[in-house]
């Protein structure tokens, strides 16, 4: 059997169900605009947790007939994609633990794209393997598809990107603008005061800088990241936003009328920078678009 591959793919995970399906339509349609072939994957984590080889008596008449239901499925997207979009599409149907696969794959693949926890009662609630993924390190821009099945935005509607002005931003800054430069849309830059430089920060605890002084040097701190970027990029409209609110909920609200909000996946200092940061948290329990981690890390 053939090694299952993603060099170049835009990768999207597939189980079955309708926000999974809104997630391959929008991965369908992001790998037609950057020319990339398109992987549809459903991971068979079967109840039995081994290799195939080693099914227990009886078990091969019940996985069979499961596996060929399954792959019809795929087959059936695959050819909607195919029709909607021109692209190469391939599928695959692998045994083994979702986010572990799915893990792998995201190595060499150009994106990957899952669908996002349920809006309303269960808006902070996220799927393990989705949460089991956004805590990994290194791997592909991984793109959370959550919004509501009626959603509509414009054609006007923005890139909204969160910016630290840390080292690790430039990443999440290009991949905003190269989106937004694909897709004909304008980028909304965020930053907030309190992703300041820390030794800003201590200065401003100290009383050394004024409110009009913090502002001017957050405002420095955006032109800086976005320096290059802009030059880049010149037919993307930039607009840029500078709050002393926090990050989390400036950015929940400045997505509000987005096509996508783009974050990093690190957070500050030793214990977060170890786990999913609570920016990007918060962003894909709780936007209302699909948002894109870009790993920083």
């Amino acid at each position: 059997m053939q090694a299952l591959t993603s060099s170049g793919a835009v990768v999207v995970g597939f189980d079955r169900s309708e926000r999974s399906r809104r997630a391959v339509r929008w991965a369908a349609a992001e790998a037609a605009s950057q020319h990339r072939p398109l992987l549809l994957v459903h991971v068979l984590n079967w109840p039995a947790d081994h290799h195939p080889k080693a099914l227990l008596p009886g078990e091969e008449t019940l996985l069979g007939p499961l596996q060929r239901m399954l792959q019809r499925e795929l087959d059936e997207l695959t050819a909607d994609c195919r029709s909607e979009v021109d692209l190469e599409v391939r599928s695959a149907l692998p045994l083994g633990d979702p986010a572990e696969v799915l893990g792998r794959l995201a190595l060499d693949a150009a994106e990957l794209v899952l669908g996002g926890p349920l809006l309303g009662r269960e808006s902070g609630v996220l799927g393990s393997t989705a949460a089991d993924l956004l805590a990994r390190r290194g791997g592909a821009p991984l793109v959370v598809v959550r919004q509501k099945a009626d959603r509509r935005i414009s054609g006007s509607a923005p890139v909204v990107v969160g910016i630290d002005g840390s080292q690790a931003s430039p990443p999440v800054i290009g991949f905003a603008f190269d989106f937004a430069s694909r897709h004909r849309c304008p980028v909304r830059a965020v930053h907030t005061w309190s992703d300041l430089p820390r030794e800003l920060l201590d200065r401003m605890r100290n009383w050394e800088l004024s409110g009009d002084e913090l502002m001017n040097d957050a405002r420095a701190v955006l032109d800086s990241s976005l320096a290059g970027w802009v030059q880049r990029y010149p037919d993307v409209e930039v607009h840029c936003v500078v709050t002393p609110e926090k990050p989390a909920q400036t950015l929940l609200e400045a997505s509000g009328d987005a096509r996508l909000l783009v974050v990093g996946s690190h957070g500050r200092g030793r214990v977060h920078r170890t786990f999913l940061g609570s920016v990007s948290h918060a962003a894909v329990t709780r936007a209302p678009c699909p948002v894109a981690v870009v790993r920083t890390s």
